[in-house]
């Protein structure tokens, strides 16, 4: 027999949602409309991400357009292959988190758990090998302070040194935001266990999943232009 797929943020067509498993707020006459304003906030909320964000896009623009060769220099220090993977990592974390999202509005909690764990395990995996990067700069006292050291080219020491406070800056705030993700997804997998989450309330998913996708957009523009514009392999 044909699987019935409810609609997203609808209810069933002829079928009225008990009572206990609307979740429907007392300010809000449908559970449509209820979504459609989690979902105006929720955009609302990611467009002051992306000003946010722009701003430290538009300082590296700035100075890479002013600094090019500074800038260029700095390509050896950067581990493709490590950005590389995290970049692979996220992707798949997005393709988890979707599946996550329509696991919930098709009341399948099994799925819905399972996709949650994946979505966390992948990105604890990229939040692991963001910290071996970091590392690594330290240990090669490329952290911008007293004891920043650039031996690859001198000359550029001082405006190599911007950039690299702009990749610490960069990919630290994006770091910061896969630890809320983190957060918010295990809140997600309580209460998915708790079977709270059906084909009648999925909106805390979805809110959650757009916030994740956001966050791996991010990464998706980071990792061009601080890894691979200019990049050359080292001697």
């Amino acid at each position: 027999m044909a699987e019935t797929i409810v609609p997203v943020g609808h209810e069933p067509v002829g079928h009225e949602p008990p009572p206990e498993v609307t979740h429907l707020r007392h300010h809000f006459a449908t559970t449509e409309q209820q979504l459609d304003a989690s979902m105006l906030g929720m955009w609302t909320f990611l467009i002051t991400e992306v000003l946010f964000f722009g701003g430290m896009f538009t300082a590296y623009a700035v100075y890479r357009f002013m600094y090019p060769a500074a800038f260029a220099s700095t390509s050896v220090y950067m581990d493709v292959w490590l950005g590389g993977i995290n970049t692979a990592v996220l992707i798949c974390s997005s393709l988890t988190m979707a599946m996550a999202v329509r696991s919930a509005q098709l009341s399948r909690e099994r799925p819905l758990v399972l996709f949650l764990i994946l979505t966390m395990i992948f990105g604890t995996i990229f939040l692991v090998i963001k910290y071996i990067e970091w590392h690594s700069k330290w240990v090669e006292h490329l952290v911008p302070g007293f004891n920043f050291q650039y031996n690859e080219a001198p000359q550029y020491t001082h405006h190599a040194q911007i950039l690299f406070f702009l990749y610490f800056c960069m990919t630290g705030m994006h770091a910061l935001h896969m630890i809320v993700g983190l957060g918010l997804l295990t809140y997600l997998l309580i209460q998915a266990i708790r079977k709270v989450f059906t084909a009648y309330y999925f909106t805390p998913v979805e809110m959650i999943g757009l916030y994740w996708h956001f966050v791996d957009i991010v990464w998706i523009f980071l990792f061009p232009l601080l890894y691979l514009i200019g990049y050359h392999h080292p001697k």
